[in-house]
C-alpha cells in the first residue's frame, strides 16, 4: 500500500495539469466525494508514511516474538524476487548449470525477516514525511504540516537523533502553544524534555518541564478517555503526572549547595559557578509559572515622597512553591529593593541589580499557592524626576535558581493562550477594583520646585530682515545655580516647519525663514562671559549656552539674536536645566520652562510704477498687441525717459526712519542697457523720512533703456532703515526688493499735445497736436477727433496725413471753453496704416483746467508790466 500512495503522489507532484483537473471536476462515487487534502500530494505522501510505518512495526512484532529470527544463515540470500505474487525461489548452482528451487514457508519467513533487518524503513518514513510537511507549509495548512512535523520528530526520536527530533518538536509545539490544544502540547514537551536530557541541556529541560505542568491539565488517571493507549515519555496527561514532574524538577534545581552533585535519574549536574536563571518576558510560554502584577497607587508622585504599590503574583504549578526572597527592579535603579522570606535562609549570591544599602523588607512567609494571587504592598521613595516604572520581579528559590519575570500592568495584562478557555473563577490581582481595571505599573514623579526664574523680554513684533534681539535673564530666588544650560528652541507655530524648501542650497542663510544668528555674551564679569562663550553652540533653530554659577540673590542675562527672513509667527522656548546642590552624586538637575509667542512682520511694503513723459504718448506695438503666450510685463520706449515711481508703505505697527533708497543693478549688462538717475526723494540723508505706521513715502527715477530687448533687468531696489527711537549706533537693516523685467521696444510714432496748462472761459486757445515719425520710412496715420461737449472746436475732425521719415506733423485747431473747472479735451485718436495699430492719450494728459476769469497771479503780472 505505501508504494501504491507513492506512485499517486509522485503523479500529482509532477502533473500539474492533472491536479488542476481532478481539483475543478471534484471527482469521486456518488456516496464518497474526494476531500480537499485528496488533491494533494502531500495527502499520499502522508498516507505512505503511514502505511510503511505499519509495516515497521508489524516487522519488529515478528522479530521480537519469532524464535526463527536468532536462526538467519546466509541462504535467504540466493532468494530471487517473484515476477508474480507468491512466486519467489532460490538460486541452485550444481557445477556450471544454475536451477531455481521452490522455498517452503520457512525458508520465505527466514528471507522476510532477514530483509526487514536489512533495509531501514525509518529513513524512508522520515523522507516521505518531510515531504509532507514542506506540501502542506506551501498550502498553508498549518495544522496539518505541524502533525507531520510532529511524526517526523518521533521517528529521529526513535532513531536516537535528539537535534533532528528537537528541531521537529518545536515546530509542532509553536502552532498548539498558538491555539491551545493542551493534550497534545502535553505530549510534545514530553518528548522535548527527554531531548533535552539526551542533549544535557538543563536549561531547556527544566523550562519545558515548568511549561508541562503549567499546562491546565485537569483529568485523573482512572478517566476513561485515559485507558488503551500508547503515550509518549510524558506519560499521560494527568493532574498527578503533573505533581510527579513538578517535583522532578525542584528537586533537581532547588537542592542545597552540598547535594549539588550528579542526581542518579536526571543526568545533570548543576554547577556551583554557573547558577540557572529563567527569564519570562511577555509571550514567554512560561507566563503560567510566574505572572508578576505592579500597579502604583497614585499616577503622581512628589520627589522624596513615599509612594505604594501592589506586588502582585500569580503561578499555575500544581504545587505550592516557597521562594527565598523576591528582588523588585525598577528603571531607577536606587529604587530597586529586596522582599526577604523569615523562614528561609539568604543565600549570599545576590542580584547585581540591587546595590548594597538597598530597601530590605521581610515577609513573614512567601509561598505561591497555585492559582492564587500573592498580594503585597509596599511603600519606595523616589529622588529623581521623570517616569518611574517597574520593570521586573525577580524570584530566587534556592541558592543557584532564579526566574525574573516581567512587570506587568494590570490594565495591560493579557489572558494566557492556554487557560483563558478554561472554566475557572478568576480573582483579580489587587483588592482594589479600580486598581484592578486602571492600575499601571509606572507613575511620574514630579521635578523638585524651583527656586530660579527666567524672563523673556520682547519690544513688540519682530521685522524681517533686523536682527531681533531677545533679553533672557536668569534671576536666583532660592538656589544658587551650579551647572546651568540654557537651551533655546525655535517651533513654527503653524507646523509648516521652519525651513523653505524653495531653496536647493541646504547651507544658505535664506534656506530657514527663521533662525537663531547668535547669542551675545552674559552681561556681568568678565570670567562668565569667556565661560558662557565656551561652549557655546548654535544652529539655525536651536541653541545651548551654559550658564555660570550663580549665587543666591545673583542674575544673569543674555540676549538672543533671530532673524526672520519671511514674515512667520514662532514659538520660542527656553529651558533652564541646573543643579541646585553642586556636583553631588545622587543631584538631580532642576528644569524651567518658558515659551513665548513672537509675530514676525513685513516692515515695508515696496510696489513700483512706470509712467511716460506728460502729453507724449508712444506707439508701442507689444503693448497694443501682445503676443498670445507673453507675460504681463511693462514696455518702455527706446531711448525715451521713463518715470519710476518706488512706493515704500510702513505696513508695521512700529515707527521706522528711512534712511534711504536706491536702485542698483545686479550685473554688468543692466549697467550698459540703461540709464538710471536718482530723483527726488529721501536721498541718502540720515534723517531724510519718518514713516509712522500706515504712512507711505515715494521716490521718483528716470529710466532711459538704450538697448532694445524683450526683458532688460532694472535691478534691485535697496533700502536703508531702522526703528524710530533706537540706538543711533545701532547697524541700519538692508532690504531688497527685485524690480520687474520691462520690455524695450523702438516706437515708430510718436504723439504729443501741446496747449496751455490752463485756460479763460470763453477765451480761444491754440490746441495743436504732433504727430512724430522715428523710422526711416514714410508713415501714413490717419487720425479722428471727437467732439467735446466743454469746447468749441475749429479744425479737421478727420483725415489721413503722410508723415515724413524723421519729421513730425503738426495739427492745430482754436478752442473756445465753454465750462468752469477740469475738462477734457476732444479725444484724438491716431491709426497707424502701416502697422494697423491705434493708440490715444490718456484721459490725465488729455484735461485741461478752465478758469472762469484770469488768476490774481496773472493780473498782478500783468499790472506790473
Amino acid at each position: 500500500m505505501s508504494r501504491q500512495f507513492l506512485v499517486f503522489a509522485e503523479l500529482l507532484e509532477t502533473s500539474s495539469a492533472t491536479g488542476q483537473s481532478l481539483t475543478s471536476s471534484n471527482q469521486g462515487t456518488a456516496e464518497i466525494s474526494l476531500t480537499e487534502f485528496e488533491f494533494y500530494p502531500a495527502y499520499y505522501y502522508q498516507l505512505a508514511a503511514h502505511y510503511l510505518k505499519d509495516k515497521k512495526s508489524a516487522l519488529e512484532l515478528l522479530l521480537s516474538m519469532s524464535e526463527i529470527a536468532q536462526e538467519i544463515d546466509s541462504s535467504s540470500a540466493s532468494i530471487t524476487p517473484s515476477v508474480y505474487v507468491g512466486q519467489f525461489a532460490q538460486l541452485l548452482e550444481k557445477g556450471e548449470a544454475i536451477t531455481l528451487h521452490s522455498i517452503t514457508d520457512e525458508e520465505y519467513t527466514r528471507y522476510t525477516i532477514s530483509e526487514a533487518k536489512r533495509v531501514q524503513d525509518s529513513l524512508q518514513i522520515i523522507a516521505w514525511l518531510k515531504r509532507s510537511y514542506e506540501s502542506f507549509t506551501n498550502l498553508k495548512a498549518q495544522r496539518m504540516a505541524a502533525l507531520c512535523a510532529f511524526e517526523v520528530a518521533r521517528e529521529y526520536f526513535d532513531l536516537a537523533d535528539p537535534n533532528n527530533a528537537k528541531f521537529f518538536f518545536d515546530i509542532a509545539a509553536n502552532l498548539y502553544r498558538q491555539e491551545g490544544w493542551v493534550t497534545l502540547l502535553w505530549e510534545v514537551l514530553g518528548y522535548l524534555r527527554e531531548c533535552s536530557r539526551n542533549l544535557d541541556a538543563l536549561k531547556d529541560f527544566v523550562e519545558f518541564s515548568l511549561e508541562m505542568v503549567a499546562l491546565p491539565v485537569t483529568s485523573y488517571e482512572n478517566s476513561g478517555n485515559l485507558r488503551n493507549k500508547n503515550y509518549g515519555p510524558g506519560g499521560p496527561a494527568t493532574i498527578s503526572g503533573r505533581e510527579s514532574i513538578h517535583q522532578e524538577v525542584f528537586t533537581l534545581v532547588c537542592r542545597e549547595a552540598e547535594l549539588l552533585s550528579s542526581t542518579e535519574g536526571s543526568g545533570f549536574k548543576l554547577a556551583t559557578d554557573s547558577p540557572l536563571h529563567l527569564e519570562i518576558d511577555l509571550v514567554s510560554p512560561l507566563r503560567p509559572v510566574l505572572l508578576a502584577s505592579v500597579a502604583f497607587h497614585d499616577q503622581m508622585i512628589k520627589p522624596h515622597a513615599l509612594c505604594s504599590f501592589t506586588l502582585s503574583l500569580l503561578s499555575h504549578l500544581p504545587l505550592p512553591v516557597e521562594i527565598d526572597h523576591l528582588e523588585v527592579q525598577f528603571n531607577q535603579s536606587t529604587c530597586n529593593f529586596v522582599i526577604r522570606n523569615s523562614q528561609r535562609p539568604l543565600w549570599a549570591s545576590a542580584s547585581n541589580t540591587v546595590k548594597s544599602g538597598s530597601q530590605v523588607e521581610n515577609a513573614p512567609l512567601l509561598v505561591l499557592v497555585p492559582n492564587n494571587w500573592l498580594r503585597l504592598t509596599y511603600a519606595i521613595k523616589s529622588e529623581q524626576s521623570g517616569k518611574l516604572e517597574c520593570l521586573s520581579v525577580l524570584a530566587k528559590l534556592g541558592p543557584l535558581f532564579t526566574i525574573c519575570s516581567r512587570a506587568e500592568s494590570p490594565a495591560a495584562m493579557e489572558d494566557l493562550p492556554v487557560w483563558k478557555h478554561e472554566n475557572r473563577v478568576e480573582s483579580l490581582p489587587t483588592k482594589d477594583p479600580v486598581l484592578a481595571v486602571f492600575g499601571q505599573k509606572a507613575t511620574q514623579v514630579d521635578e523638585p520646585e524651583p527656586q530660579v526664574d527666567v524672563s523673556l523680554g520682547a519690544s513688540g513684533p519682530a521685522l524681517v530682515g533686523e536682527d531681533f534681539a531677545m533679553p533672557i535673564v536668569v534671576t536666583s530666588k532660592g538656589h544658587a545655580v551650579y551647572s546651568g544650560e540654557l537651551k533655546i528652541n525655535l517651533v513654527d507655530v503653524g507646523g509648516g516647519g521652519l525651513f523653505s524648501p524653495r531653496e536647493a542650497e541646504p547651507f544658505s542663510l535664506e534656506s530657514h525663514h527663521v533662525e537663531i544668528c547668535g547669542i551675545d555674551g552674559a552681561e556681568g564679569n568678565n570670567e562668565s562671559e569667556s565661560e558662557t562663550g565656551s561652549i557655546k553652540k548654535i544652529q539655525q533653530s536651536f541653541g545651548l549656552v551654559s550658564v555660570p554659577y550663580l549665587k543666591e540673590g545673583e542674575s544673569w542675562s543674555c540676549k538672543l539674536e533671530i532673524k526672520w527672513h519671511r514674515p512667520k509667527p514662532v514659538m520660542l522656548f527656553v529651558s533652564l536645566g541646573y543643579l541646585p546642590h553642586g556636583s553631588e552624586a545622587n543631584t538631580q538637575k532642576v528644569h524651567i520652562h518658558k515659551s513665548l509667542q513672537i509675530e514676525g512682520k513685513m516692515p515695508l511694503l515696496i510696489s513700483n510704477r512706470f509712467m511716460l513723459p506728460y502729453r507724449r504718448d508712444h506707439l508701442l506695438l507689444n503693448r497694443i498687441k501682445p503676443a498670445p503666450d507673453s507675460e504681463d510685463v511693462s514696455s518702455l520706449p527706446l531711448n525715451e525717459k521713463s518715470v519710476l515711481v518706488v512706493s515704500a508703505k510702513n505696513c508695521s505697527e512700529i515707527a521706522l526712519k528711512l534712511v534711504s533708497m536706491s536702485i542698483e543693478f545686479d550685473d554688468e549688462q543692466g549697467e550698459t542697457s540703461c540709464l538710471i538717475q536718482q530723483g527726488g526723494g529721501c536721498g541718502d540723508s540720515p534723517s531724510s523720512a519718518n514713516l509712522a505706521p500706515g504712512e507711505e513715502f515715494k521716490k521718483v527715477f528716470t529710466v532711459i533703456p538704450t538697448t532694445r530687448t524683450p526683458k532688460l533687468g532694472l535691478g534691485s531696489i535697496h533700502l536703508k532703515w531702522r526703528r524710530e527711537g533706537g540706538n543711533i549706533t545701532e547697524a541700519y537693516v538692508s532690504t531688497k526688493h527685485k524690480l520687474p523685467e520691462v520690455n524695450v521696444e523702438a516706437s515708430p510714432l510718436v504723439m504729443s499735445l501741446d496747449s496751455p496748462p490752463y485756460v479763460i472761459l470763453g477765451e480761444p486757445f491754440t490746441y495743436a497736436v504732433r504727430i512724430c515719425n522715428q523710422t526711416q520710412l514714410l508713415q501714413e496715420a490717419k487720425f479722428g477727433l471727437a467732439d467735446a461737449q466743454s469746447f468749441v472746436l475749429s479744425g479737421s475732425h478727420s483725415n489721413t496725413v503722410s508723415v515724413l521719415p524723421k519729421s513730425e506733423h503738426v495739427l492745430s485747431y482754436k478752442l473756445v471753453p465753454l465750462t468752469c473747472g477740469e475738462q477734457q479735451l476732444p479725444k484724438i485718436t491716431l491709426t497707424s496704416a502701416r502697422y494697423a495699430a491705434e493708440f490715444q492719450p490718456s484721459a490725465v494728459a488729455s484735461s485741461v483746467f478752465v478758469f472762469p476769469s484770469a488768476p490774481q497771479a496773472e493780473k498782478a503780472i500783468s499790472t506790473s508790466k
